[in-house]
């Protein structure tokens, strides 16, 4: 193996929580200093330029309720390595990001319901510098047996 790749992380090793489980400081260490804060769905097109950095990011602290583990939503993923935050995986119901049913690309040639809210929908990835492109993308997206909708108290360990 070449000296400057990382090695892998064993899916195994991360611990997979629900955003509501994690705290805002370890949201804020994954996300760095990127300015989007998951709201590039959420917010229409015509409004982006008119809602700041800080807009962005305090709606993502309300819409993930970090650090309110008996919050009864929340929307996405957080996953740790040893206690670290090194993972977001951003998921909801499809109709949780308004911006997405007026985006022609994923909808030409299907005829489902738009607003059908069982569908849901993954929409941002973010690894946390140090840590990219050693599958804690993967990890995220594996599908698992619950969700953080269903209420379960989690950490889900990713499982194959």
């Amino acid at each position: 193996m070449r000296q400057d790749i990382p090695e892998p992380i064993p899916a195994e090793q991360l611990v997979i929580v629900p955003a509501n489980q994690a705290s805002w400081d370890d949201l804020q260490a994954i996300f760095g200093t990127t300015d989007c804060h998951c709201q590039r769905y959420k917010i229409f097109t015509y409004r982006w330029g008119s809602v700041s950095d800080a807009e962005r990011a305090a709606r993502l602290r309300e819409q993930t309720g970090c650090g309110t583990p008996g919050a009864r939503s929340t929307s996405g993923l957080v996953a740790y390595l040893d206690g670290e935050p090194v993972g977001w995986c951003a998921v909801e119901p499809r109709t949780a990001y308004p911006q997405l049913t007026r985006t022609r690309v994923p909808w030409t040639g299907r005829q489902e319901d738009q607003a059908d809210d069982s569908v849901w929908a993954v929409t941002c990835f973010v690894t946390r510098r140090g840590f990219r492109g050693r599958g804690v993308t993967y990890a995220l997206a594996t599908p698992r047996s619950t969700s953080p909708a269903d209420g379960e108290p989690g950490p889900w360990r990713h499982t194959r």
